[in-house]
């Protein structure tokens, strides 16, 4: 018998071994002072030695599996209560005139008179829908990308984060938009979300990481969501959904490379989630006003 490799660990052994039986080829594995040694019959060693060489050069870049990152996850049910609650009461109040004042009118987002300073109506046109086919499809998928932020930085944190996007997408939207372009719907938020979570996921590497594919697995999951559930039906505001996306996307990308880790004090998801509340009444008041 003829020594063709010798590692300090019997798996580099075994692994070759493996390869050898492949091709019908026999060995055997001995220790001798602490090495592993694959031996095959002196007739084979050619054989061998030949396969073992096509093994390495097919192996070597190769890098194994990187282990799934552990993440303490959150609770994110109260974020999507609250966020259901809210555009469940903001609908009925605008239904009924509510004060003998038009909500629609007072609230959609007005390119031109978002450009002349009445910043508020890119917040109060996310609470506001167009039917109850449009509120109810923005309150399933919000709360499907709402539970995925929910769980990654806490349900104050995450919905704050998620007006924060909804109102500044709507804010770049209008100057893209022709100054007489109006809009209603949540989701501009709810697109928001979604690159909020697919930043995060990506930057904080959630997923094994061993393939680009892997790699880069949520910001093309992201972008499909966008395509498939965005861009449909005469009259959905894609580039509001793309604004959306993108400044979710760079606040995701933001708490990613942040050096301090998501915060989890429950103080602090209360103070965030009590934050958006406020802003949302707050911009109503600017409205109805």
């Amino acid at each position: 018998y003829v020594v063709v490799f010798e590692a300090a660990y019997p798996g580099p052994c075994s692994e070759r071994a493996l390869v050898l039986q492949s091709q019908g080829i026999k060995s055997e594995t001995l220790t001798t002072e602490g090495r592993y040694q694959l031996l095959v019959a002196e007739e084979d060693v050619a054989s061998a030695r030949r396969e073992l060489l096509t093994y390495n050069q097919e192996n070597k870049n190769w890098q194994p599996r990187q282990p799934r990152v552990k993440f303490d996850y959150q609770n994110p049910l109260a974020g999507i209560l609250g966020f259901v609650l809210v555009m469940l009461f903001v609908t009925w109040t605008a239904g009924e005139n509510f004060g003998g004042l038009n909500w629609f009118t007072a609230g959609k987002v007005d390119a031109g008179l978002v450009r002349g300073g009445e910043w508020w109506r890119t917040i109060t046109a996310l609470t506001l829908h167009a039917d109850i086919a449009h509120l109810s499809g923005n309150l399933v998928f919000g709360a499907v990308f709402g539970f995925f932020a929910g769980q990654y930085f806490g349900p104050g944190v995450a919905w704050l984060s998620i007006l924060i996007a909804g109102a500044t997408g709507n804010w770049f939207n209008s100057y893209l938009q022709s100054s007489t372009h109006t809009s209603v719907g949540a989701s501009t938020a709810i697109f928001g979300a979604l690159g909020l979570v697919a930043a995060f996921s990506w930057k904080r590497k959630l997923y094994p990481q061993d393939r680009w594919a892997y790699r880069l697995g949520p910001v093309i999951g992201g972008i499909a969501l966008l395509a498939f559930t965005g861009t449909g039906g005469e009259r959905t505001d894609v580039s509001a959904h793309l604004t959306g996306f993108v400044c979710g996307f760079l606040i995701g990308a933001v708490f990613a490379i942040c050096p301090y880790n998501v915060p989890r004090s429950a103080a602090l998801q209360w103070i965030a989630g009590l934050s958006s509340i406020t802003a949302i009444i707050f911009s109503w008041a600017m409205a109805l006003n």
